[in-house]
């Protein structure tokens, strides 16, 4: 299966239902912060994310729990892999670079992950 790029309000949503594991509109819409969208914005993303495969539902009366289809590690790999290709010239090291560069990881903060992957085995 394709996964595609999702806009900033479909991974919002998406967000919320990773967190929530299943959900109504109504527990979507709650865990937005004031002043929270219209429930047809929610609804009309969420028939969206349908399309794209991200999500599914169940139908209980009238209403729908939905659920995701891709998982969070899934879509974030996903992205990561694209934000480097798209602004690292595909080199994880360049990416890696750059957060120590603008202070966002430290070298101690490498050298821990570093230490955690040669323990890992």
């Amino acid at each position: 299966m394709q996964i595609t790029q999702l806009t900033k309000a479909e991974e919002q949503v998406m967000q919320y239902l990773w967190e929530l594991k299943k959900a109504f509109l109504k527990d979507i819409l709650e865990l937005f912060p004031n002043p929270k969208p219209h429930t047809n914005t929610v609804s009309t993303i969420l028939k969206v994310l349908k399309d794209k495969d991200f999500v599914d539902y169940k139908v209980f009366g009238r209403q729908h729990e939905y659920f995701p289809l891709v998982t969070k590690e899934k879509y974030s790999g996903k992205s990561m892999k694209s934000l480097v290709k798209n602004y690292f010239e595909g080199s994880y090291t360049n990416a890696v670079s750059f957060l120590i560069e603008r202070n966002e990881l430290s070298v101690e903060d490498l050298e821990m992950l570093l230490n955690e992957l040669k323990n890992k085995d």
